[in-house]
């Protein structure tokens, strides 16, 4: 059975975050804040932009999540989704790499994000359906480790030692059409 980790501490992250920003010269170009996607720490209208990377799967109320965003940008602001939603072909094998189990695993189809983010206020401008190159991306992944085993630093240093299930499962998902991975881009 799979040791299940504790969440990490989002202390620990934003410290990890601020340092990696350090590291690749955009400290003095970012912050890192925690809080709560649907109630968000920020005024009304504070940011130009904003985007989210593999976010809402793990956010059951993605209604409250968009209305936020929304609340937070200017108006004519971007606001840009990389997400991972629900494919026609059925439930998903777990774990993957956001949910080891269905609990904790929210995804909506490409079509009810689409009207969640028309509730939000947002108008979708672009549209991407990237699931063949991740499909692609996570194929070679679990092809390195099975053929030599992970490398020394791996996603398996965050998400535990099961992720090389996790990579197989993310594989199937995609090769199976059970879930898509799309980019939103909104005004």
């Amino acid at each position: 059975m799979p040791r299940h980790r504790r969440r990490p501490d989002p202390r620990a992250l934003c410290l990890t975050a601020t340092e990696l920003s350090e590291w690749t010269g955009l400290g003095d170009r970012t912050s890192f804040v925690t809080g709560d996607a649907t109630a968000l720490p920020f005024a009304d209208d504070a940011f130009d932009a904003a985007m989210t990377i593999h976010v809402s799967m793990n956010i059951a109320d993605k209604a409250g999540m968009l209305r936020e965003a929304r609340r937070v940008l200017r108006p004519g602001g971007r606001f840009v989704v990389y997400d991972v939603l629900q494919g026609p072909d059925g439930e998903i094998h777990f774990p993957v790499p956001w949910a080891r189990d269905p609990s904790t695993s929210h995804l909506v189809t490409p079509d009810e994000m689409r009207a969640l983010l028309g509730d939000a206020g947002f108008s979708v401008v672009e549209e991407t359906d990237s699931s063949a190159a991740s499909r692609d991306w996570f194929s070679a992944m679990a092809a390195r480790i099975a053929a030599s085993g992970p490398p020394p630093v791996t996603f398996a240093a965050f998400l535990g030692n099961d992720f090389a299930e996790m990579a197989r499962n993310q594989v199937a998902n995609l090769a199976e059409e059970r879930i898509r991975t799309v980019t939103f881009v909104c005004t």
